[in-house]
């Protein structure tokens, strides 16, 4: 495999995992239940929580420093004999993050891919989108402009 398939499915990956992430546990649930049968699934690492470290840096681009600390929970799978799926989430929710890892390993398989992409990921993502876009026509809706007058010339 050439170095740019492998950056474009490592982009592809990252990609769907972060619309994993940011879906709820019932949006998984409901993807989930809508699959045919699936393989055995083998936990190589159980569903965890943990603790991580958030750094934020001044102005976005100075000094880190660290902000304080967040739960994370994260869970390793694979499904059949297929590629190991990976899930992290924020919080304590280990079904999701299961949920999350089940779908990463179902998504690496080629064969499965093209139809969870189009009935799993592209929805989700869609639904993200419109969230997004609702939240911030919202704060647009709030925005107030303020204008400075300059006193007369001295």
């Amino acid at each position: 495999m050439t170095n740019d398939a492998i950056n474009e499915n490592n982009t592809a990956r990252r990609r769907w995992l972060g619309v994993l992430a940011r879906a709820s546990r019932p949006e998984l649930e409901q993807a989930l239940s809508t699959l045919e049968s699936l393989p055995p699934i083998e936990h190589v690492r159980p569903p965890e929580p943990g603790m991580v470290m958030l750094r934020g840096r001044v102005g976005g681009t100075g000094d880190a420093f660290n902000l304080g600390e967040a739960t994370v929970t994260r869970c390793a799978l694979r499904v059949g004999a297929g590629a190991l799926g990976v899930g992290y989430t924020l919080g304590r929710d280990r079904r999701k993050a299961e949920l999350i890892a089940l779908f990463d390993a179902l998504m690496q398989d080629d064969t499965r891919q093209a139809e969870l992409e189009r009935e799993v990921v592209g929805p989700l993502l869609d639904r993200q989108a419109s969230q997004r876009d609702a939240a911030s026509r919202s704060a647009a809706a709030s925005k107030v402009e303020f204008f400075t007058f300059v006193r007369g010339e001295a």
